[in-house]
Order: structure tokens, then C-alpha cells, then sequence
């Protein structure tokens, strides 16, 4: 009699469990559910996320890798407090996220992990995520390589199906000791990287990012006037023309290079760039 009371009672006491942890994940899944139409509503009116940061905890750099930051990213300094701390917890993560690689028996630095996953993290700030899945690894060559898949000499390239992203890192440093050329190595390839990351991943910051593309294709395609004055101003260098990958690379260097300049000629465009990566803060 006793056995059976326990049996009894420890079975009604596990159906009690079982129920709860059933409505506990019910009730979670509806809360989930009712936020993302709340945001996907928010997403639609406004173009951005409802928010961006939100980390559990926050990772930190070393001394060494924050002094690189203040130093030789200019990007940095024009950030709020808060927000350079932001900076760094992204950097810092995104540097444990990826595998970088020295070829041709380069060295790899903090400096080269500090400044590559910076440009990285400054074109993805205005992203809730920021990892750009699509890139495993970095590999870093002294100056320009050979390319065995398109069988030529290369500064940088972005390989999807490798998942990596391949620089000369003296091109990339000119790219940056020269800010105001509207070239750059590396925000050219993350740009690269970004665009077939937003094609592949749905979450809200890829679909900002590829719908606000399309606006800016459908403008470009309705408006006549502004497309032949894009091509007959040279503000944008030839390679822009190539196709659609190379002139959203193109563009996105001319945005964070020479923002301004890229305003006053071209509002339109620069309106959609700015939505494209929800570029809120630092004077953009």
C-alpha cells in the first residue's frame, strides 16, 4: 500500500513537472514568436534593427590590442565611450571566432588580427550579428599572391565555398594609411564577404541589409538621370562597373572613406548605403 501511494504520488509529481517544463517552453516560444512580429513590424517601418547590442557578458582586448585600436583606427576614436567599449567586446570575439593563418611563413601579429577583425566589426556595428558566418579563416600574405582558382595575382579575394577570406596585408595597411582615396583593401573584401553572407543568412540585419540593396538596384533601374550621372561623374572608379558585387564593394569603401563627399553628390545613394549597414553613429 505504501509502494503504491509513492508510485502514485511520484508519477502525479512528474506529470506536474512535465506539464510545467511543457507551458514554460509554450509560453517562451509564444513570447518569441510575438517579438519577432513586433520587430519584423519595427524592421519594416523604420529599416533597423530594435536593437543591436545586447551581450551576456563582454569580452575584452589586452592592453597591447586596445592601444592598437586607439593608435592606427581612426574609426575607434570617433566612437562614444560606450560605444568603443562595444567595439572592443566585438573585436575581441570576432578575433576568437575566426582562425587566422600567416602564408609564406608570415607572422602573425595582434596587430594584423586587431586591425583586420576592426574593419571587419566597424562594417557589421550597425549589425545585432556581426560575425559574418560565411568566413572561417583569414589567411594573410605578405604582399600579393597567386591565386590558383582564377589562375592570376591578387591583393585580396573571398572564397564562399572555402569560407575564407584571403589578404595581402601590405595592401591592406595602404588601404588605410591613405583614408581618403576611396580605396581599401579590406573594407573592399568584408564588403565582398557581407553581401553573400546577407544572400545566405535571414537574420534581421542580412535582410536589412539585401532588401535596402534591392531599393537601391530598383532606384538605379527606375532613375535614368542618376545612373548615367553616377557613370559620367567618375566618382566611383571603373572597377565599380563590373558587375553588382563589385559596386557594392566599391560604394561601401566611398561611404566609409569619404562620407561627406558621397552625401552632398549622391544623397539618394548614400541614404540606401547608410540604411544598408544601419550606419547611426560616428558622423555618418
Amino acid at each position: 500500500m505504501l509502494l503504491y501511494y509513492w508510485q502514485v504520488t511520484y508519477f502525479t509529481d512528474s506529470s506536474k513537472i512535465i506539464l510545467g517544463v511543457f507551458f514554460g517552453l509554450l509560453i517562451a516560444l509564444m513570447i518569441y514568436i510575438a517579438f519577432r512580429i513586433i520587430e519584423m513590424s519595427y524592421v519594416m517601418r523604420y529599416k533597423r534593427p530594435f536593437y543591436i547590442h545586447f551581450p551576456v557578458w563582454m569580452r575584452s582586448l589586452s592592453n597591447n590590442q586596445r592601444a592598437i585600436l586607439h593608435n592606427q583606427f581612426a574609426f575607434y576614436s570617433k566612437l562614444l565611450p560606450r560605444q568603443q567599449r562595444y567595439f572592443e567586446h566585438r573585436v575581441a570575439a570576432f578575433m576568437k571566432d575566426k582562425r587566422f593563418v600567416g602564408r609564406e611563413s608570415l607572422l602573425v601579429t595582434d596587430e594584423m588580427k586587431v586591425l583586420i577583425s576592426a574593419t571587419a566589426v566597424m562594417l557589421t556595428f550597425g549589425f545585432r550579428d556581426f560575425y559574418i558566418g560565411l568566413i572561417d579563416r583569414i589567411f594573410i600574405y605578405p604582399n600579393i599572391f597567386y591565386s590558383v582558382g582564377n589562375g592570376s595575382f591578387h591583393k585580396g579575394e573571398f572564397n564562399p565555398k572555402l569560407r575564407t577570406l584571403v589578404l595581402s596585408w601590405k595592401h591592406f595597411r595602404r588601404g588605410f594609411e591613405i583614408e581618403t582615396d576611396k580605396v581599401n583593401l579590406g573594407i573592399h573584401e568584408f564588403a565582398h564577404a557581407i553581401h553573400l553572407n546577407s544572400i545566405k543568412e535571414r537574420d534581421v540585419s542580412s535582410t536589412i541589409f539585401s532588401d535596402s540593396f534591392q531599393e537601391l538596384t530598383d532606384l538605379l533601374t527606375k532613375e535614368e538621370e542618376l545612373r548615367k550621372e553616377l557613370v559620367s561623374s567618375n566618382y566611383f572608379r571603373d572597377y565599380a562597373y563590373t558587375n553588382q558585387f563589385e559596386f557594392l564593394a566599391v560604394l561601401i569603401e566611398s561611404f566609409i572613406e569619404k562620407p561627406k563627399e558621397f552625401k552632398e553628390q549622391f544623397p539618394q545613394v548614400y541614404s540606401k548605403t547608410k540604411q544598408m549597414l544601419n550606419f547611426n553613429f560616428a558622423g555618418y
